[in-house]
């Protein structure tokens, strides 16, 4: 009896999420939660454009670059973080001044 054989879930072209750094789902999950109860919603982002970002994602890496360890005034967290959330939100995309995959 070949029990199992055949029965295994179809995983051939489907991403290895396991394979992602747990820590950067955490860094970018509280830039997030700040930036969410600062403007009082969770996709105030999408409002902006995407300079915008690009801009903050630059400002961030040069902090960053300046001292590894320092933190934004604001949020109190690293600069390395919010960076990797302007990061995200480039590659989401979908900014004001983009045409929706609508």
């Amino acid at each position: 009896m070949n029990a199992g054989k055949g029965l295994e879930k179809e995983t051939k072209d489907k991403p290895r999420l396991t394979l992602v750094p747990r820590k950067i789902i955490f860094a970018i999950a509280k830039v997030r939660e700040f930036g969410s109860r600062k403007y009082l919603t969770s996709d105030s982002w999408k409002l902006n454009k995407r300079e915008q970002y690009q801009d903050a994602a630059y400002r961030h890496f040069m902090a960053y670059l300046d001292d590894n360890d320092s933190l934004d005034e604001e949020s109190g967290l690293p600069h390395l973080h919010h960076l990797a959330t302007n990061i995200a939100f480039l590659i989401e995309g979908g900014f004001t001044d983009e045409k929706s995959d609508s």
